[in-house]
């Protein structure tokens, strides 16, 4: 039998799980079961499929290839879910991490069709903030001791009566974190609102950088694509407060990008430039609200904190701390938070949601700006359990390096070019004119408690939330 999986520690899952691990394990296909949980790389909530597929010669109609679920453990087939989501399962999101670092990483040093002299253009690692909608429990530190969350001399109170100091030095994983010292202070309106207008600032962002970066070439903006190009991979991170910021890896190439025959920026392009541009950029844009059913008029700018500091080949902060950085947050959402990892149901009873109580107030503003006509466009009610963001989490200009689909597209021909091996089947040339008939169907996703033990027993991955497990379809076989 496989080693033993990590304890589970709620008792009725534990119990539940055992009795479940032992049916699994003494059934006839277990060796087959577990062959497939290891191709899934200890998925969490694979995808049940049942069906065929024919590979047939369209010249003679003679059948090829034959491959059928029937021989699969209970007739199902399962596949990796590939959720970047690390909360979801962290099998998949570590292959999107993964992923995520390669591509980032390829657009400072080269490699996956990046040119090596990319590592001589200026660069510049770049955090943008969200301004304060109200005073929040934090962690700060002197020197490598933590201070006082808030201390205020003479104290006192707030309008609804609550302190507007903390003196207490809070730990690390403190719940208290994020949270309002008065929730009917902070801004909730003015959080979500913000949330949903962030991806529109981050564009308003990149064109005032390339106005500025014109500017100082002494160029029309319309001359600057002819003499530089700017390239950037970024990621969105919550803050515990629950609104996002954004990292970013921004770069100058030339004017065909790093792989052209002028790939090498300008000699005015330098780091020094490339900051100030974004100094410029932080603080020339912003994005406005109308002033609908009591919701005042706003207007939402990036927060004062600004962070640019230089990637190097040595040092602090080098092409791989960047890459790393970046891709530990491309597998995250607003679990941070407290909200949930997936979208609030019309059945859902708010009270009851298995959320913190700034992340609940978050969640209620979400819906009800949602409702109001003039927020349409913003999908608040969509997107309530990301507390009003909607954008991607990580973006890349299409000159900064190779894309997710180029990696996936690798590892799958490397795949199957090991299954070739494995099986002895000659591969398929060009030449070769071969029909494939597919027929699937879906069944469910996820595994039995018992099965989740199995799969992180024999692949050595980490155990998802128990929530996942409670929540999953089980197993149809």
């Amino acid at each position: 039998m496989p080693d033993a999986a990590p304890a589970v520690t709620t008792p009725h899952i534990t119990g539940v799980a055992a009795r479940d691990m032992a049916t699994r394990y003494n059934r006839p296909d277990f060796a087959r079961w577990a062959k497939r949980a290891r191709s899934t790389g200890g998925c969490a909530q694979p995808v049940h499929l049942r069906g065929r597929v024919e590979h047939i010669d369209p010249m003679t109609g003679e059948v090829l290839h034959r491959y059928s679920t029937a021989r699969e453990p209970g007739g199902v087939l399962r596949v990796a879910c590939k959720t970047r989501r690390a909360s979801r399962c962290p099998a998949c999101a570590e292959t999107y991490r993964a992923d995520t670092y390669q591509l980032v990483r390829a657009g400072l040093i080269g490699g996956k069709g990046v040119p090596v002299s990319v590592t001589s253009h200026p660069a510049a690692f770049v955090t943008l903030t969200a301004p304060s909608f109200g005073p929040v429990h934090s962690r700060r530190e002197q020197g490598r001791k933590a201070a006082p969350c808030r201390p205020r001399r003479n104290g006192g109170t707030c309008p609804h009566g609550r302190p507007v100091s903390c003196a207490v030095r809070h730990s690390p994983d403190d719940p208290r974190l994020g949270q309002p010292l008065c929730p009917d202070c902070f801004d909730y309106t003015g959080a979500v609102l913000w949330n949903a207008h962030a991806p529109e600032l981050w564009r308003r962002f990149t064109l005032a950088v390339r106005r500025h970066l014109a500017k100082a070439g002494g160029l029309r903006i319309g001359e600057l694509r002819e003499a530089l190009t700017v390239s950037f991979a970024k990621v969105a991170e919550y803050q515990r407060r629950g609104l996002v910021h954004f990292h970013a890896v921004i770069r100058l190439d030339g004017p065909g990008g790093p792989g052209g025959p002028d790939a090498a920026p300008p000699a005015w392009a330098t780091h020094d430039v490339l900051a100030a541009a974004v100094t410029h950029a932080r603080g020339a844009v912003a994005v406005s609200s109308p002033a609908v059913n009591g919701v005042p008029a706003q207007t939402h700018e990036w927060g004062t904190q600004l962070y640019i500091r230089p990637i190097t080949t040595s040092g602090d902060l080098t092409d791989r701390v960047v890459a790393g950085y970046i891709a530990k947050y491309a597998t995250k959402a607003a679990e941070c938070v407290g909200t949930l990892d997936r979208r609030v149901r019309a059945t859902d009873d708010l009270d009851e949601l298995p959320v913190t109580g700034h992340a609940r107030r978050l969640i209620a503003e979400c819906l009800r700006l949602g409702a109001l006509d003039e927020f349409a466009e913003l999908r608040l009610t969509d997107w309530a359990h990301m507390l009003g963001f909607r954008g991607h989490f990580s973006t890349k200009s299409r000159a900064y390096s190779t894309t997710l689909g180029a990696l996936r597209e690798a590892r799958i021909a490397h795949n199957q070019q090991q299954h070739e091996i494995t099986t002895g089947r000659l591969p398929l040339t060009d030449e070769d004119q071969v029909l494939v008939v597919a027929h699937w169907r879906y069944l469910g996703q996820g595994l039995t408690p018992g099965e989740v033990l199995l799969t992180a027993a024999l692949t050595g991955r980490p155990l998802p939330p128990l929530n996942i497990t409670a929540t999953a379809q089980g197993s149809t076989a």
